[in-house]
């Protein structure tokens, strides 16, 4: 059992995954971070003619890109994002469909079961708005819910099924998106930090990397939890904070669920080689640094609705001062962007032993399945827990698509899509006004829809 998925992914890049020759002066478009949002800008972008640069100072979804669930989910998300959610199934759909590589993109459907009375509720006021977007949202009443999957504890009294709902393999789509990407023209350079943004006039006219510089009127910032460190130093505050989160996978076991599943007690994948991507609601964690005070106002009321289920720890004050942003032109050393290529944190063996425990629990079809792997990621949160996907109007030329909240995998094609839109300045597919950055520094009242899931 290897508890720590990643650790070879730090050693060599992943080796399907080829860089391109040599870094261009130029570009129509560069993007910086090659996650599942940066990846498919670079798909989309590319297909419409544009010279794309595909930075990304790591390797290819390396962080939270590929040790995320694996859900392409609609049910349960915030009203802001179902018209986002329901563009990116159907490019899922689209690049499934197109591409050679098999993305492990299935339309299985999502089922959440509870034993709580205010949570049913909840999850009821949900479906009516989910059926008001167009999406098939099942209820189920206490026998429909023992009968889609049956309880270890206390029955089951109700929950919601949502048939059209997927799952795909991260750490296999977003690498094969990128392939789709290279092939399709995009420039990709792995292991390439951006250090900086080049600003003349008031504008971005390109970036510096560790390699040298890349000139642009366009650049598109998709770079994860990195976003608000990153722009700090050109004078934008994005309040963005980190959680780690712990996920595991089992060796292959029966399909007491085919697509995925959550309730109290574990959540679940099905995966394409048999087994279960397997973690718990409970036990992310928050390591405090500057950031914690420096976003608190902002961050208090989703502290305050969710501390029973958050840990919090303090940082080592050595680690916090490497954090901080040091710009040096490339001849004077390595900015912490070269000096942390991949975060790659150990996973929460605690946490996966309850989790393996609750799964087998009164299930002894389940007892031969096994822990295969454990791994632990970082996942960007913004105040109301909705992604920026926004131009920003004081550095124009730059947009921004970030702050996915443990949400990105699913909307990652349509983010993309967004982003592609606002760099070109194109009509968009999808409204962006709630994804403005604006929205947090504008007066606009701070809402957390009390309805999602």
């Amino acid at each position: 059992m290897t508890q720590n998925a990643y650790a070879d992914i730090l050693r060599q890049p992943f080796s399907w995954i080829d860089n391109s020759a040599s870094l261009p002066a130029m570009a129509d478009a560069i993007i910086i971070g090659a996650g599942v949002a940066g990846v498919s800008a670079a798909l989309h972008l590319t297909k419409r003619g544009l010279r794309v640069v595909l930075l990304e100072k790591g390797l290819v979804a390396a962080e939270q890109s590929s040790r995320n669930w694996g859900w392409v989910r609609q049910q349960g998300r915030d009203r802001r994002e179902l018209p986002l959610i329901v563009r990116s199934l159907a490019i899922w759909e689209q690049w499934q469909a197109e591409l050679d590589t098999d993305l492990g993109f299935r339309r299985t459907g999502l089922i959440s079961l509870t034993r709580e009375p205010a949570e049913l509720a909840r999850w009821q006021r949900w479906a009516k708005r989910g059926r008001a977007a167009g999406i098939d949202v099942l209820e189920l009443n206490g026998a429909q819910a023992e009968a889609a999957l049956p309880s270890s504890g206390a029955p089951w009294i109700g929950g919601l099924q949502t048939p059209t709902d997927a799952r795909a393999e991260p750490g296999i789509a977003v690498p094969a998106l990128a392939q789709a990407a290279c092939r399709a023209g995009t420039s990709l350079h792995q292991q390439t930090a951006v250090r900086r943004l080049l600003v003349e006039d008031g504008r971005v006219v390109g970036v510096e990397t560790e390699k040298g510089q890349v000139r642009s009127s366009r650049v598109l910032l998709a770079g994860g939890a990195w976003s608000s460190l990153f722009l700090r130093q050109h004078g934008i505050s994005l309040p963005q904070l980190n959680v780690r989160a712990t996920v595991a996978r089992t060796t292959p076991a029966p399909a007491i669920i085919p697509g995925t599943f959550c309730a109290s007690d574990f959540c679940l994948r099905y995966r394409e080689d048999g087994g279960f991507t397997l973690t718990l609601l409970e036990g992310e964690q928050h390591d405090i640094g500057p950031d914690s005070f420096r976003f608190f106002r902002q961050f208090f009321p989703l502290l305050a609705k969710n501390w029973r289920h958050m840990h919090l720890n303090a940082l080592p004050a050595s680690y916090v001062q490497q954090r901080r942003w040091q710009a040096m032109p490339p001849t004077q050393g390595e900015t912490v962007f070269e000096r942390e290529r991949i975060y790659n944190p150990q996973p929460d063996m605690r946490q996966i032993d309850e989790a393996m425990r609750r799964f087998k629990l009164g299930r002894p079809e389940l007892a031969d399945v096994q822990l295969a792997a454990a791994w632990a990621g970082r996942i960007d949160l913004t105040p109301d827990l909705v992604p920026v996907i926004s131009a920003v109007s004081a550095l124009p030329g730059l947009v921004v698509a970030t702050g996915f909240s443990g949400h990105g995998f699913g909307i990652g094609p349509g983010a993309g899509e967004l982003a592609a839109d606002l760099l070109m300045q194109t009509g968009p597919t999808v409204d962006p006004h709630e994804f403005r950055l604006s929205r947090f520094s504008d007066g606009s009242p701070m809402f957390i829809d009390p309805d999602v899931i």
